[in-house]
């Protein structure tokens, strides 16, 4: 993993583009800037549906990248409450519908083998982490909070959320590495 003098800044706020995946590989230490969609457990089985269904959909997904999150109600004078990752395997059976609709990487917690890993590198998406158990910290760093869909479903609802400078590890890069395996070999005994 890189050192905290290498931490890549990627910023999306005009997207997150093709150069912008490519550049980053499994290990990087980074820093996303730029406009992300929540993604829980309610909110991705809805919109797998209607993807499924052919149905429109509450926001464009083309390009997006998704945070696994269930955030908590702002208190006064907050942007948003706690604001930490939720597993992401737990969303894995929606992940290739949300794919093929054109998102492109998807920030959480959690190891991801077999089916779920599966889903990234076959579509070329990027797994990032971000440190669970840190929301009130990861808070500070969502300039904006904004419901986009799915209201009726409350904390589980679809956000826009606006990121700076938000810490993050790539775990599996475009070319479907995975830094969770790669580093578990490197410890090791043979």
């Amino acid at each position: 993993m890189n050192s905290h003098a290498d931490v890549v800044r990627v910023d999306f706020t005009r997207g997150f583009s093709e150069a912008d995946a490519v550049r980053l590989s499994a290990g990087d230490a980074v820093e996303l800037t730029g406009r992300v969609l929540t993604l829980r457990d309610a909110s991705a089985a809805r919109l797998a549906a209607s993807i499924a269904q052919g149905e429109p959909l509450p926001v464009s997904l083309e390009g997006q990248i998704l945070y696994a999150v269930g955030p908590s109600p702002a208190r006064p004078g907050q942007i948003i409450g706690s604001a930490g990752p939720t597993t992401t395997e737990r969303m894995g059976r929606y992940l290739p519908a949300l794919f093929e609709a054109g998102v492109r990487a998807v920030i959480g917690k959690g190891e991801l083998h077999g089916r779920d890993m599966a889903a990234f590198t076959a579509r070329g998406a990027i797994y990032f982490a971000a440190i669970g158990g840190l929301g009130a910290l990861l808070a500070k760093q969502i300039a904006a909070a904004t419901v986009v869909g799915c209201e009726d479903l409350g904390p589980e609802a679809l956000y826009a959320l606006d990121l700076v400078a938000f810490p993050a590890v790539v775990i599996i890069d475009r070319a479907g590495r995975n830094f969770h395996e790669t580093a578990r070999a490197r410890w090791r005994l043979p």
